[in-house]
């Protein structure tokens, strides 16, 4: 077969000997498979990906979601005994019209473990998420056992009272210590918005 004397241009395809008819149309139909897979096919391979991705997504929150409902009761028991610690120590803390008197316990307090007291200075009210926080700065002086009679009887007071940056130093060449501190007591008026904020995470 002499290629140089094939007429090549496609109007003559018809004349073409056969194999060489068959090679190009081997070579046509590999063309046009593969533009059919480069426009079809691919964009097919790469929804597949993605949702191959999304798979493995919707896998992974399955699994959180699954282990959560497992513990569901335990987080639920626990939710309860928190809700039920948290009504106890909202039901500790003074109304306000209770403060005057709780100022008045704190004072008594002192005096009874024997102090002598050398400020007594209610601060600011300072709002919190839940609560009110009142401060008290406080200076006594007395013995070591009496400071210790003081916080104890502190502790001991049936509203939550509690005792911050205590410093205690030795008065020179006397068993009498000086003691600074900051008493807080936490004001109520909170239980509605606790109970909003519980039933809140309840509905979640």
């Amino acid at each position: 077969m002499n290629l140089s004397e094939i007429n090549w241009e496609l109007e003559a395809a018809g004349t073409w000997p056969p194999l060489i008819k068959v090679v190009a149309g081997i070579i046509v139909c590999t063309l046009v498979t593969a533009g059919w897979i480069y426009y079809n096919t691919m964009d097919q391979l790469a929804e597949l990906e993605k949702s191959e991705k999304q798979e493995v997504e919707l896998k992974k929150t399955f699994e959180i979601k699954q282990r959560k409902a497992i513990n569901l009761e335990d987080y639920r028991d626990q939710l309860t005994q928190i809700e039920s610690s948290l009504g106890d120590m909202i039901r500790q803390m003074p109304t306000k019209s209770e403060v005057a008197n709780l100022l008045v316990d704190i004072s008594q307090t002192g005096l009874a473990s024997g102090l002598e007291f050398k400020l007594f200075k209610p601060g600011s009210e300072i709002r919190k998420e839940f609560y009110s926080e009142l401060p008290i700065n406080i200076k006594v002086i007395g013995l070591y056992e009496e400071l210790g009679l003081f916080v104890s009887g502190l502790a001991a007071l049936p509203r939550i009272v509690t005792v911050h940056n205590v410093e205690i130093s030795p008065k020179k060449d006397t068993k009498i210590m000086e003691m600074t501190a900051v008493v807080k007591t936490y004001n109520e008026g909170v239980g509605d918005q606790v109970q909003k904020k519980t039933k809140k995470r309840r509905r979640k």
